[in-house]
């Protein structure tokens, strides 16, 4: 079900993951704005924030306190920067399991989860079942880690790397459309 009202809205749908707190509701201008500016600059001030997107403090703070609620805005988190963690190196694996048992799947995903190296574990259509990204300091200790983990992990069959030679972008925001792209034809 899909909620929309006489106002410019964006959708959203009732069928939400109930790790989601979500109440069905719609965004609007403003709340694609604050997600905008939120994306941008999470320490951004209320009054600042406010501001840019035309509110005064107490509403713009209810419709952000709503956002969290909702679980659209999921939490905030600092940007670092690898290298000076000394994660140097970043490694894709793509990785074929044996059999295609949802035991399987499970085992695999509950033992992946447990390794910080592991940044993100994406099961995906195609010739191999998951793709990792991986960050390391250096590749001896990627080697450690391809053989003395990954390649042990339940059901693992056969894997594949992809050494990344240069990050020509990486960014974590989310495209925020305006509202006009989702206005009735």
């Amino acid at each position: 079900m899909i909620l929309l009202s006489r106002r410019r809205e964006l959708p959203i749908a009732t069928g939400m993951p109930t790790t989601m707190k979500a109440k069905t509701r719609s965004l609007d201008r403003i709340d694609l704005n604050i997600l905008r500016c939120l994306q941008e600059n999470a320490r951004i001030s209320y009054v600042d924030l406010a501001s840019q997107v035309g509110l005064s403090t107490t509403p713009c703070l209810e419709r952000v306190k709503r956002l969290e609620r909702s679980g659209i805005i999921r939490g905030y988190k600092a940007l670092l920067d690898p290298r000076a963690l000394k994660a140097n190196l970043l490694v894709f694996v793509e990785i074929s399991l044996e059999t295609q048992s949802p035991a399987v799947f499970d085992e695999f995903r509950r033992a992946v989860a447990k390794l910080p190296q592991i940044q993100e574990c994406h099961l995906v259509s195609g010739q191999f079942d998951y793709i990792l990204k991986c960050r390391i300091p250096e590749m001896s200790a990627y080697r450690q880690l391809l053989g003395d983990v990954v390649l042990t992990l339940p059901g693992v069959k056969e894997s594949k790397s992809y050494v990344v030679m240069e990050e020509v972008k990486e960014d974590f925001s989310l495209h925020v459309p305006d509202i006009e792209e989702f206005e009735e034809k």
